[in-house]
């Protein structure tokens, strides 16, 4: 089994340059030794040694939890690197959508041509170990709400990082919104792998995959399985393609986040064998066609 030597967008990576002090959530004092590896600078160099065993011919760059009090500070510091042409092609920014100043923080961001979409961290989960957020009703509230239209108003996508409890609040939220377009970030974060665990997320995932303006990242599963192997991470990439079907489904590698428990080049080596059975059209789809239809991406001569 060869690895899928075709063209891919990478659709969710993050960089960080530790020296600006904008990334607190890897302070050392704050955590644990579980971080470790991530406390150091993530660059662009960084990016192509670790992918320089695919074929990245674009990157999508997710926000990385950077300060939110600057909230266009990420922004423009990805707009200052030098970089090679497609790498963070498109950016997903941060915004508090229950913000009272959402109108503007949307505004600046939207003012960047490479801002394509905005992400904010909404996973909760009933266990306080494992949950993101302390609000389980975000997604109902009229302020949060306002600033989703707001953003609905900039035509910009939205990705959404959830547990598997939320997976029906985030079917009503895509159905009410038809003509936005929902990310759905690693797997659907199916994070519980006990049998009822694993049953909420694959009921969950399929009743979500109804709503076809929500596409499917399919990244980082080894954050729910540290101690993986082909045939647990073949679980988990099949249902989401089961789900929603190669044309609704995107590659990316969740890098540097995922390299606590896999390489870049074991994750693509992986996924390769996994998504082998699929036609070559199929493979076009989940390496590049869906990320590039969804973050818009410029298609390169």
């Amino acid at each position: 089994m060869a690895i899928y030597q075709g063209p891919i967008i990478d659709a969710h990576h993050h960089l960080w340059d530790l020296s600006l002090q904008r990334h607190h959530w890897l302070a050392p004092s704050g955590h644990g030794d579980g971080l470790a590896p991530l406390r150091r600078n993530f660059l662009v160099d960084d990016y192509l040694e670790q992918a320089r065993c695919a074929n990245i011919v674009a990157t999508v760059h997710a926000e990385a939890n950077w300060d939110p009090g600057d909230r266009t500070g990420e922004t423009e510091w990805l707009d200052s690197l030098e970089r090679p042409d497609g790498i963070a092609a498109r950016y997903v920014a941060f915004a508090a959508l229950a913000s009272p100043d959402i109108e503007t923080t949307l505004e600046g961001l939207a003012s960047h041509s490479r801002v394509t979409g905005i992400r904010e961290i909404l996973s909760w989960h009933p266990d306080p170990a494992k949950t993101r957020t302390a609000d389980a009703e975000m997604m109902k509230s009229a302020d949060w709400l306002k600033g989703l239209a707001a953003m609905q108003r900039r035509d910009l996508s939205f990705d959404l990082l959830i547990s598997p409890w939320q997976l029906a609040d985030t079917l009503r939220l895509a159905l009410d919104h038809p003509h936005m377009r929902f990310i759905v970030n690693h797997c659907g974060s199916p994070m519980d792998r006990d049998a009822d665990g694993i049953a909420r997320w694959r009921d969950g995932l399929r009743a979500l995959a109804r709503a076809d303006n929500v596409t499917l990242k399919i990244s980082d599963p080894v954050a729910y399985d540290p101690q993986w192997t082909v045939e647990s991470l073949a679980e988990i990439v099949r249902h989401c393609i089961d789900c929603f079907g190669p044309g609704r489904c995107m590659f990316a590698s969740d890098y540097p986040v995922s390299s606590l428990h896999i390489s870049f080049a074991e994750w693509l080596a992986v996924f390769s064998k996994i998504v082998d059975d699929l036609s070559d059209s199929e493979k076009h789809s989940v390496f590049y066609d869906c990320a590039q239809e969804v973050y818009r991406v410029p298609v390169r001569d």
